[in-house]
């Protein structure tokens, strides 16, 4: 389930990501079950995904890296490409997610993938190659270079594709692509 908090969502963009996710039927896309909307309360219900969201399985608290075997992260790998692959070009219409990360891929029972967590994502014709877009998405760490540096002309599908290596270079390593107490440099 997800609950959006007050102030932090439209109503407009609550119901752009139910829309979305209605569309979408696919072994490696989360299914809408329902949702809610009611006065300031909003909330999307989702199947439920018995193992969380693969954050909690690549991160770990202790620093010992991964809790999943190699055939496991292979599994997740596969089912994530397949599904970012199904949203590119398996809809009657492309979806780009714009969001792709660890928090946003949930395990069910069998460890399968599913993507979730439309929020950010952005509907377009099938024939188009890009899309303009006037501000960056996405979560630091797991957004593509023309999102972040806006002169280049249009964005495409190749933002999922980098976020998605994103995730594969986390679930590789076992450690954030982005730690916030990090100092950066130009």
């Amino acid at each position: 389930m997800k609950i959006l908090k007050k102030g932090k969502a439209n109503r407009q963009d609550f119901i752009s990501e139910v829309a979305t996710i209605e569309r979408i039927y696919h072994v490696n896309v989360v299914g809408l079950i329902g949702f809610c909307c009611e006065g300031s309360k909003q909330a999307i219900v989702y199947d439920f995904m018995h193992n969380g969201s693969l954050e909690k399985h690549i991160f770990s608290q202790g620093g010992q890296g991964t809790s999943l075997d190699c055939k496991e992260v292979y599994k997740i790998a596969l089912g994530v490409a397949r599904g970012i692959e199904y949203l590119h070009r398996g809809c009657n219409i492309q979806i780009l997610h714009f969001d792709i990360k660890p928090h946003n891929i949930l395990l069910d029972k069998d460890f399968n993938p599913k993507i979730s967590d439309f929020g950010l994502a952005k509907l377009y014709p099938t024939e188009y190659n890009t899309i303009s877009m006037t501000a960056a998405r996405g979560t630091l760490g797991y957004i593509a270079p023309e999102l972040v540096y806006r002169n280049l002309r249009g964005v495409s599908y190749k933002a999922d594709v980098y976020s998605f290596g994103k995730l594969l270079m986390g679930m590789a390593s076992g450690r954030k692509n982005m730690d916030a107490n990090v100092e950066h440099s130009s």
